[in-house]
């Protein structure tokens, strides 16, 4: 298995992940922005999103090895907002 670490995610298998894969649906995106403001969505701005969905998984990874468990929950991400609808 090759594998080569660029930002603390390893490259390797097909079917990985490198740190510049696409991690949302732009189509998506473009459709929640426009819908919730009448604007345009910047084709630069999945790219940023995907970091920080890259580094929110990176620290939820670390949460989920803490406490002991090989699977990623929703209470490994730690944020400050709270769930609910748009």
């Amino acid at each position: 298995m090759d594998q080569t670490a660029t930002n603390n995610v390893r490259v390797g298998e097909a079917g990985g992940t490198t740190s510049k894969d696409i991690l949302v649906v732009v189509s998506k995106l473009k459709s929640f922005v426009k819908t919730a403001s009448g604007m345009n969505t910047s084709a630069s701005v999945a790219e940023i999103l995907s970091n920080i969905v890259r580094k929110e998984c990176l620290k939820a990874i670390e949460n989920a090895k803490k406490e002991g468990r090989k699977t990623v929950m929703d209470r490994d991400f730690h944020t400050t907002t709270t769930t609910g609808t748009f």
